[in-house]
């Protein structure tokens, strides 16, 4: 009996190490996959960053047309105005 114990015991030292050993990841096997995630949020962030330029680009021009139609609607209202006091041609 003592010999199966031991050969028991023996067994499960030599899984219980190999179950070690496969779950262990080696530091360059980390660095890469840390790599690897670098580079996909540096793209993401210059996309972002792309995206991010052309909404405040948008934003100016919308701020610019906003002024323009500010700036039109006084001549129009101008405009009106005189033509409400002219007296119709019949």
């Amino acid at each position: 009996m003592r010999s199966h114990g031991k050969s028991l015991a023996t067994a499960a030292v030599l899984i219980l190490g190999g179950l070690n050993l496969s779950g262990c990841a080696t530091t360059e096997y980390v660095d890469e996959q840390i790599a690897l995630v670098n580079g996909r949020i540096s793209t993401v962030e210059a996309k972002v960053q792309e995206v991010d330029a052309t909404a405040q680009g948008a934003a100016n021009d919308a701020r610019t047309a906003n002024q323009r139609i500010d700036q039109l609607t006084g001549r129009v209202d101008s405009l009106e105005q005189r033509l409400a006091q002219r007296a119709p041609r019949n």
